[in-house]
């Protein structure tokens, strides 16, 4: 019985508690899979956890199945005046908890936060069981009903118990901590705001309130008390301040709200920013238009599946900013909290999606007619607005990803659910991804085109006709342009017509060539307010041979960067400079013909091989490329710009033998 045994709680037994606090609860569980049927078969896990992190290496099959996870908890005697809260910040995709054999709730999404009081199911002074039965099985009332993303299962977020007093602020509000900050009116003279407090009490009708606002030199703005009702009901605290700081990604300036609700205290982190987008003068923030450089990112990384750290969001972020860009997509579904905070930290501009998207598989379909799917679709919606409410880095809402309108009824359906929007938060524009002609394009206030020319379809120099056609047709949207490429699973339409000496590998030139192909067709576009690329990194699924989507610009280890990621670090990154000899994962080759090509942000490179200066051709924005040279044997090839420079050696010859 002592693994189950919190020591943090055993020890906090012998003392009171004051006020609200959170202990982890992330150790000491036990698993197994239900068809399991026997307490022998279960192994010690700690969370974050997933159960198909085998599939990941090949080693195991993919599982849709249900799994049980298990612990004791002691809860001391001292917390019997207390109330007690269980909230998982993330389990896939379907959960029931059960406390003392007594069913809490059920919670239906993956990527949202749920919590459930557990007091009254407690026993004091004693060992209590936890039992958290998690199913990740395909269910046509749970969205996303298509997706091409591995759906791992398990608990993959952390887990708290909150323990507080009889009256305090609720984390029950859709898995939140209870207090939202409406941006009323924000310039760069005042800020106009009110913050949304939910209290409930056991025992008080009313309790006295504080509202303090800390500014980022540390000194109080605001504070304000009241006396307010426990109700569980929106209690409305007005504050207003002159000359802020304001949130940009260039000056993240971040806000301390602070609540103080009789003996409970919490403390939000936020930022105050205003948000305009129009045809003309595209994305701006605080009046000002901000080029959006932005890249797509899924939910998981080799080796952790989708049991991602504050430490793996933290070397994400970095890497997308190392790039250059200034935005990232949390596609289909949110990131935990832990990667927004950063965001809010960095400067990094956000877009989280809802779960309403289409892969392109026929077997698919997104929506479904019924009460179920669709109000699974609005609690979704709920929940993931009010969790990421708080954070100044998330600018826009994902309505939906590349639905193929097929009925009435589910134009009907996104347009509700863009009106809920718009209702729960005002200030953010909603925003969607789109392949279809027709009037889904219409309902969001931002639209993204996913184009695909040169990859599944026609030339990448059809994009300067298509361009010509939204610019003289469709010039009243605030539209943007999203594309990528990968691992040929289909015969490029027109890359492969493009490419070079390709020597062994293949792939990567042909992802290679169809991003400079883009670069060059949008390099000077005036009708987009930002570029997405589609992928960040590789990420796993099942639904494809290789098990998983190689349109990554790094791989999914979230470390090894394609030649792609040096592209746009040359073009995007103007605080440090770029100089990358690509094809460095290929240096041997078969054919004698070669040309090197390189990226470089550094003006007049030399390119030296084996120690004699070669003469190079600028192809492109920061692109570079020798004639064609003949190589044979070991070749040392170096490229010199400024103070940097970049080396490789290529093996010409027999492949098989020298490797």
């Amino acid at each position: 019985m002592k693994r189950y045994i919190l020591t943090l709680l055993a020890v906090m037994a012998l003392f009171s508690v004051d006020a609200r606090e959170i202990y982890s609860l992330n150790n000491d569980w036990r698993f197994f899979f239900k068809e399991e049927n026997s307490g022998d078969a279960a192994r010690y896990v700690n969370i974050p956890h997933t159960w198909n992190l085998d599939a990941l290496t090949g080693t195991g099959t993919y599982r849709q199945t249900t799994a049980s996870y298990l612990r004791e908890l002691y809860v001391p005697a001292d917390w019997s005046s207390k109330r007690l809260f269980l909230r998982f910040h993330g389990v896939q995709s379907v959960a029931d908890v059960f406390v003392n054999g007594e069913h809490c709730g059920e919670h239906c999404g993956g990527w949202t936060a749920f919590t459930f009081e557990i007091t009254d199911k407690l026993r004091f002074d004693n060992y209590n069981s936890i039992h958290v039965l998690v199913s990740n099985a395909y269910r046509n009332d749970v969205l996303p009903t298509s997706t091409e993303m591995n759906l791992y299962g398990g608990i993959y977020r952390d887990v708290e118990l909150i323990v507080t007093e009889q009256t305090t602020v609720t984390p029950m509000f859709y898995g939140t901590d209870g207090i939202m900050i409406n941006q009323k009116a924000v310039s760069r003279e005042r800020v106009d705001a009110e913050a949304v407090v939910y209290l409930t009490s056991t025992t008080e009708p009313t309790c006295n309130v504080t509202l303090s606002v800390v500014g980022p030199d540390g000194y109080v703005t605001v504070r304000k008390s009241l006396r307010a009702k426990t109700d569980g009901k929106a209690v409305s605290i007005p504050f207003a301040f002159e000359t802020p700081e304001l949130w940009s990604p260039s000056s993240p300036k971040l806000y301390d709200v602070q609540v103080v609700a009789e003996m409970d205290t919490l403390t939000i982190r936020t930022g105050f920013r205003k948000i305009e987008v129009t045809p003309e003068k595209h994305f701006m923030l605080n009046g000002r238009t901000i080029p959006v450089k932005g890249v797509t990112v899924h939910h998981d990384r080799a080796v952790v599946g989708s049991a991602l750290t504050a430490q793996h969001s933290k070397e994400d972020v970095d890497l997308i900013r190392n790039m250059g860009a200034n935005a990232l997509r949390s596609t289909t579904a949110p990131h935990a909290q832990h990667l927004y905070d950063y965001c809010d930290e960095q400067g990094v501009l956000v877009w989280v999606d809802f779960p309403l998207t289409q892969a392109p598989f026929l077997s698919d379909m997104s929506y479904f007619s019924t009460h179920r799917f669709e109000d699974n679709g609005r609690q979704q919606v709920r929940e993931i607005i009010a969790q990421n409410y708080n954070h100044p880095s998330v600018v826009m809402w994902g309505l939906f990803s590349l639905l193929k309108p097929r009925s009435e009824h589910m134009l009907e359906f996104v347009r509700e659910l863009n009106g809920l929007a718009k209702r729960l938060d005002p200030s953010r524009p909603t925003v969607a991804c789109s392949n279809q002609d027709g009037d889904i394009n219409f309902i969001t206030d931002l639209i993204v085109w996913q184009q695909s020319l040169g990859w599944e379809r026609g030339k990448i120099s059809d994009l300067g006709i298509w361009q010509e056609l939204l610019s003289s047709k469709w010039n009243h949207l605030c539209q943007a342009v999203a594309y990528g490429a990968g691992r040929a699973d289909i015969e490029p339409a027109d890359v492969a017509a493009h490419t070079h000496h390709r020597g062994n590998n293949t792939t990567a030139i042909w992802q290679r060539n169809f991003h400079e192909g883009y670069v060059a067709e949008l390099i000077d576009n005036k009708i987009f307010w930002g570029i997405w690329l589609n992928n960040m990194f590789d990420f796993g699924s099942t639904r494809y041979p290789s098990g998983m989507k190689t349109t990554g610009i790094v791989e999914m280890d979230h470390q090894t960067r394609k030649d792609t990621y040096f592209l746009y670090r040359a073009l995007w990154n103007h605080s440090s400079p770029t100089l990358h000899i690509n094809g460095k994962a290929n240096p041997y080759r078969s054919h004698s013909d070669q040309t090197v090509r390189f990226y470089s942000s550094i003006a007049e490179p030399v390119l030296l091989i084996n120690g004699d200066s070669v003469k190079i051709n600028n192809v492109g924005p920061c692109q570079y490329e020798s004639d064609v040279i003949k190589m044979h044997g070991e070749n040392h090839i170096e490229v010199l710009a400024g103070s940097q420079s970049d080396r490789m050696t290529l093996t010409i010859g027999n492949v098989l033998k020298s490797r």
